[in-house]
């Protein structure tokens, strides 16, 4: 009798893990593209538009479109900050190719290949969000200058401080997480030294005759 229970293959748990994590970017590009095409159109339009945005079709729609958005900006911040990863990473690493062989080496223990990819998971969020986090300040800005509200420039000015603030946070969070990586690997790859004893002398320093 087969258990029908299988655990999950670690294949499918990165895929999976690979849907949430872009998602997770994408829905912040999207609500960025929403606030900028509300900006454009302006109030009455949008007002117009409103009942459509609550649909199903639109549902569907919106997270494919979160999808695919979060693809597009992973590659853009991983390649605004790939010369300042290439930075970091020679603290630890001399080579890209010493980085790759590490990389190999740590493949050979699951447990920690694992918790690599986890911590390079959160990284990519963090890389994601801090661009995601710009956008966001700045289409919000943009909406707010559009439309008329009680106490605008604070609420303007709260905003702006309030994105900058966050999106430091997220590059913080980034740099951190991928030092920590680097130095990691660069420990958990990198063979034990093994000191070998040396032989045993007579306590005047001189060996022994044999014989």
């Amino acid at each position: 009798m087969t258990n029908s229970a299988q655990p999950e293959t670690p294949a499918l748990a990165a895929a999976t893990a690979m849907f949430v994590e872009v998602l997770v970017v994408g829905i912040g590009t999207l609500t960025a593209s929403v606030l900028l095409l509300i900006a454009l159109i302006g109030p009455a339009t949008t007002t117009k538009l409103a009942p459509v945005a609550g649909s199903s079709l639109a549902t569907g729609v919106s997270l494919a479109a979160a999808y695919a958005l979060g693809i597009l900006l992973d590659r853009a911040a991983d390649t605004a900050l790939t010369p300042h990863r290439r930075r970091l990473r020679t603290r630890y690493f001399p080579s890209s190719s010493a980085y790759a062989q590490a990389r190999l080496r740590l493949a050979d223990f699951p447990t920690l290949a694992a918790r690599a990819d986890y911590a390079r998971s959160r990284m990519r969020i963090c890389r994601g969000w801090f661009l995601n986090t710009l956008a966001l300040t700045l289409t919000a800005d943009l909406v707010m200058l559009r439309y008329t509200f009680d106490h605008r420039p604070l609420v303007l000015f709260s905003t702006t401080m309030f994105g900058m603030v966050t999106a430091f946070g997220f590059y913080r969070a980034w740099r951190a997480l991928t030092l920590t990586g680097y130095r990691k690997l660069a420990e958990q790859s990198t063979p034990p030294t093994v000191t070998l004893p040396l032989p045993a002398q007579s306590q005047s320093g001189t060996a022994l005759p044999s014989g």
